[in-house]
């Protein structure tokens, strides 16, 4: 349970902006729509079609899903707090924000390992691909990573809502896992270790199917013909564009939370600390759904079937 002597937290970083604040609501709400159409659209093509029931659209099924949980985290919460006068969240919801925020972060990481692990399979072993990366196995890992991250984040939170706090302000437009522990006045030591142990593998985890997947290859493109160079960096492209975007976005938000940032402009702190949250779900889907010709055509499909049933 929450500790009683705390039931509600205040975000100090908030922008008073006076009536600005219905254009920024109008904004963002906009913003918040779009991704979430645009993802839940992937899911569901990837969902209703057989054809795309092969294990790397399911990888990227399982990854536009996230970006709805991490979205759907964020955005409602900080379309209130614009409104608000008074930038104050419960406890609860607090730590359910952390939740949602820390498992997208957690299975976005997992899941980009994944599907460097399929990509792996598909360019330096395409003739035992079909038998070694089956929808089954697929689904499995999926299950595993989903759970895996879970679990973590639930761990952490554990060890949070145990605390004595002696302050409530956090500087931040959301919860923070790191800003909340920072308020205790109770022992934190296994926090800290807890914190840093999850740190390494929420990073080493991901980080090892990563170089092993790329160094092969990288060994294949080197030997292989130009055929095979052209094929191997059209499939990747994406996934490593995906890949560094969401780990600058993580580096800049680490270093905001563990580091003295007054120096730097309020609407520059803003805009890193909501750049993995916000450009990553919009990324993705361009990224994936668009590069892919599969995807790419079954939405064409749809949109003329519709377009055609509508006259």
């Amino acid at each position: 349970m929450v500790n009683s002597t705390l039931t509600y937290f205040i975000l100090d970083t908030y922008i008073h902006v006076g009536t600005l604040r219905y254009l920024y609501f109008m904004l963002t709400a906009m913003l918040y729509i779009v991704i979430v159409t645009v993802n839940l659209l992937l899911v569901v093509v990837i969902c209703m079609n057989r054809s795309l029931h092969e294990p790397m659209y399911l990888f990227l099924c399982s990854l536009f899903v996230n970006e709805l949980v991490g979205s759907s985290g964020l955005f409602p919460f900080l379309l209130v707090q614009i409104l608000s006068d008074i930038h104050t969240v419960s406890a609860p919801l607090c730590f359910l924000q952390i939740f949602c925020l820390y498992t997208y972060a957690h299975v976005q990481f997992c899941n980009l390992a994944v599907i460097s692990y399929d990509r792996y399979l598909a360019i330096c072993c395409p003739l035992q691909y079909n038998t070694r990366m089956t929808c089954n196995k697929a689904v499995i890992f999926i299950a595993v990573l989903w759970f895996y991250s879970c679990v973590k984040v639930l761990i952490t939170l554990s060890l949070s809502i145990r605390l004595t706090f002696c302050g409530n302000i956090l500087n931040s437009l959301y919860c923070h896992n790191y800003r909340v522990v920072k308020l205790a006045c109770s022992d934190t030591e296994v926090n800290n270790i807890y914190g840093l142990f999850g740190v390494v593998l929420t990073i080493l985890v991901p980080l090892l199917p990563i170089l092993f997947s790329y160094m092969r290859i990288l060994r294949v493109c080197f030997s292989g013909s130009k055929q095979t160079r052209q094929k191997a960096v059209s499939t990747c492209t994406p996934h490593l564009t995906s890949l560094l975007n969401f780990s600058f976005g993580c580096c800049f938000e680490i270093i905001q939370s563990r580091f003295d940032m007054t120096g730097v402009p309020r609407a520059l702190r803003i805009f890193l600390s909501l750049y993995f949250l916000i450009i990553q779900p919009l990324l993705n889907p361009i990224m994936f759904g668009l590069q892919m010709s599969k995807i790419r055509n079954t939405c064409k499909r749809i949109l003329c079937y519709k377009m055609l049933t509508s006259r």
